[in-house]
Parts: structure tokens; sequence; C-alpha cells
């Protein structure tokens, strides 16, 4: 698989094509809350800050997924959770990390998170899961991430896991 590297100075060349990558994974979900135009919101906000980057992969001419982020700026965390105590220092957000079905369950996903955060000094790294999917959970507990609480970002969003992992 080829990885390739985006900053905040790519965002808007890259924009349209997370956007497709997004809809790919969501596709049979009708929820609004993991809409088109609801997420490219998020894209716009994480792309925005200036320390934003993004990593993707690409295998036999086409996109496999990617994984993007950015640090929290100092008693930053995320909406609707407490940082667990001890978690200090530099800490990167993984805001997203989306595989297109054909490469689920391939270990291309770790390849690409693991991309990102190697190319961030950080001492810690967190994301938010889903509670509704406890594989998925069960997936970044094997790659060293622990839950530390739950949080609702927004009244419509779903219940989230909050999983540390430390660098």
């Amino acid at each position: 698989m080829d990885l390739k590297q985006y900053t905040h100075a790519d965002a808007p060349d890259v924009r349209s094509w997370l956007l497709d990558i997004h809809d790919e994974v969501y596709a049979d979900d009708r929820d609004p809350f993991y809409s088109r135009e609801r997420f490219s919101h998020y894209v716009d906000l994480w792309s925005g800050r200036e320390d934003w980057l993004c990593i993707s992969g690409w295998e036999d001419g086409g996109a496999v997924g990617y994984a993007y982020g950015s640090k929290f700026k100092p008693g930053g965390w995320w909406k609707g959770a407490d940082r667990p105590k001890g978690v200090r220092g530099r800490i990167l957000a993984l805001s997203e990390l989306m595989v297109v079905p054909q490469w689920q369950g391939t270990g291309r996903a770790k390849q690409i998170h693991d991309a990102l955060v190697n190319a961030v000094e950080a001492d810690y790294v967190t994301l938010l899961v889903d509670s509704a999917h406890p594989k998925v959970q069960a997936l970044y507990e094997k790659w060293g991430y622990m839950k530390t609480a739950e949080a609702k970002s927004s009244d419509d969003s779903p219940l989230y896991s909050v999983m540390v992992r430390t660098l």
C-alpha cells in the first residue's frame, strides 16, 4: 500500500475526496448524523487547524482509506468528556479513520493509523468510538487503547467511548 501525507495547506485539494470516502463508508446509513453535509462540517473544522495531518492509503490504483487529526491545544479535550487524570502533555486527537468497505478487515486500517500516529510528536493519542460498535472498540484495544470514559458530543450524536493510548 502506498501512503500519502497531507497537511492543512492541502486540505482544499483533498476535501472532496475525503467526503467521497465518507459517503462510500456510510452508504447504507440513513441517520442524518452521518450525512455528507454534516460530515463536511467536521472535515472543515479539523482541517482548518494549522497542525492538521492526514494520511491516506492507496492500492491497485484506488483509495484504501485515510486517517486524520491534530493535537489538542493545552487544556483541550473532547466535547462532553473530562480529560483523564494523568493524561497531560502533547495529545493527538485522531478524529477520523475510514477504510472503504473493500479493504476493511485487511490490516490496512492499522497501517494508515500507525503512519499518522508515527508522524506526530505526541505523548498520547485519543479517539472516539461509537459505543454501539463493540467490535471496533475491541480492535482499538488490541492496538493499545484503553476506554477512559463515555461522551456525547451533541444531542443527536451517538454515545462514544473515549479511548486513549500512551505513546
